[in-house]
């Protein structure tokens, strides 16, 4: 037997919130940084002998130290090669220490137990930023005594150290640019007006979708103005989006999602979305609350209107015994055929 749902179409909301949380200041941001070592210290279970790089690894290093080693002669199971990465912060300052995250290229079995060796962490332009060494932690145990996490990959805690600054001058500049974490026009406008309204006067200038760019006033330094703009309040519209995870079936939607008129079928299930004024309530209908009526009798589900969103959808979708699987088999179809405006991201 087909379920026909019957639903409406709603507005979505304008938030208010303040430009920090939607904007970066273009030139304020993390930086990457790379490097190569060794954790040693594992109990049998580093890399073997088919790992090449990681024995002449060894011996590269036992030479460094005086002690000249052909890496065919190194046996050792309780090295492993690996690479160590990390986001080096913005105004960051030498001797400032941040965690390190370790990652077997081997064939090691587990890096548990192991020590990271002095490792120099370079940037894109090849000049080395940090150093980390330390203790590799991998997490915990569950109650089979198993790694909670992957125990090729582990964690220096506060294992970096900064050697030297990425210098960024705003003290001294007249100008600076903020960038929209979301292109969009009107946001972009808001954000100048409210800028522009603030200060009673012309400091803020939209260039694009995106880009606000902002004249210091006179009598304030450049950190005294962005700590000010960054706490206005603007009227944001949140580019609606839709997230699902296949894996587990979760659904992540906005409650203003809209959808527009369509029908679709998928298996037994029949959805008409169509414009009513009131839930039609046929003979033998169970009322479920005021926006919601299923009619047992021909497993039809009709919402009142000003209820059509994604988030309605799903709910009557699972009141109808539709299983993960479906509901997103049908979000699907619906983004295909235009009746769903919002952005759909599967992970």
């Amino acid at each position: 037997m087909k379920k026909i749902i019957l639903f409406l179409l709603i507005c979505t909301t304008i938030y208010a919130t303040k430009i920090t949380d939607v904007s970066n200041i273009v030139g304020v941001r993390d930086n990457q940084i790379i490097g190569y070592s060794l954790v040693v210290g594992l109990k049998k279970t580093g890399d073997g002998t088919t790992s090449k790089f990681t024995l002449q690894s060894i011996a590269n290093m036992l030479k460094s130290m005086n002690i000249d080693m052909n890496s065919i002669d190194i046996k050792s199971k309780n090295v492993a090669a690996v690479v160590v990465t990390a986001n080096l912060k913005s105004f960051t300052r030498q001797g400032d220490k941040f965690n390190v995250t370790v990652s077997s290229i081997g064939d090691a079995k587990s890096l548990e137990g192991g020590t990271l060796l002095m490792t120099p962490l370079k940037g894109v332009d090849g000049k080395i930023y940090a150093l980390a060494q330390g203790a590799v932690s991998i997490g915990g145990r569950n109650s089979r005594g198993d790694s909670e996490t992957h125990p090729t990959v582990g964690v220096v805690f506060e294992g970096g150290f900064v050697e030297r600054e990425i210098n960024i001058d705003l003290y001294n500049q007249e100008y600076i640019t903020l960038s929209l974490k979301e292109s969009n026009f009107k946001n972009s406008v808001a954000v100048q007006k409210a800028i522009n309204s603030f200060y009673s006067t012309q400091v803020a200038v939209a260039m694009d979708p995106r880009t606000i760019k902002l004249k210091r006033p006179q009598n304030k330094s450049m950190i005294e103005f962005l700590a000010e703009v960054q706490e206005i309040d603007i009227e944001y519209k949140p580019k609606s989006k839709i997230i699902i995870n296949e894996r587990t079936g979760t659904i992540i939607a906005g409650i203003g999602i809209e959808l527009k008129p369509i029908i679709i079928t998928h298996g037994d299930i029949t959805i008409k979305i169509k414009e009513q004024s009131s839930p039609a309530q046929p003979d033998g209908a169970v009322v479920i609350d005021e926006s919601l009526v299923i009619g047992l009798n021909e497993n039809e589900l009709y919402t009142k209107k000003g209820t059509t969103t994604v988030a309605n959808l799903v709910r009557s979708l699972q009141k109808l015994g539709a299983t993960p699987k479906d509901i997103i088999s049908i979000l699907g179809a619906m983004k295909s055929a235009g009746s769903i405006s919002a952005d759909l991201e599967v992970i």
